[in-house]
């Protein structure tokens, strides 16, 4: 069954977007949306929802490193919802943590300009965010046999 789902990193300034390949296998960075306004954004992911068929959106949750919520996982919260209502789209909302630190790593391995980095730091983190994801449904599940 070919699947494709998004993955999200949703900030104040930007909203970095990742996709699968068809077969729910591996996450790539596609691009990094300039926030302007909520409907606006929301109308740019549906556009990308209906050209790659995107089946459902997975969106970083931050939390803090002792696994609280704070302010910004409101923030995202509410996105989360309005993302749901606007594309009618399952949306998953998957623990961010380290995700960024874990894509400046990748980037500076590929000794990325710092220049370059900003501009593609949000799009990496969402690929980050949607292959832990990936991983996490591909593991069996305790007690089965694989």
């Amino acid at each position: 069954m070919m699947v494709r789902i998004g993955g999200l990193d949703v900030g104040d300034k930007t909203i970095g977007v990742a996709l699968s390949d068809e077969l729910g296998w591996t996450a790539q960075g596609l691009e990094v949306i300039r926030r302007r306004s909520l409907e606006e954004d929301l109308a740019r992911l549906a556009e990308i929802a209906r050209q790659y068929g995107v089946t459902r959106w997975v969106v970083g949750m931050p939390r803090n490193m002792n696994g609280t919520y704070g302010p910004r996982a409101e923030l995202t919260r509410a996105f989360i919802e309005q993302l749901a209502a606007h594309s009618g789209l399952p949306v998953e909302a998957y623990d961010e943590r380290l995700s960024t630190m874990a894509a400046q790593r990748v980037l500076l391995e590929a000794d990325v300009s710092r220049a370059r980095r900003r501009k593609v730091i949000d799009k990496m983190a969402a690929a980050v965010i949607l292959q832990g994801y990936l991983d996490a449904r591909s593991r069996p599940s305790p007690g089965s046999l694989v």
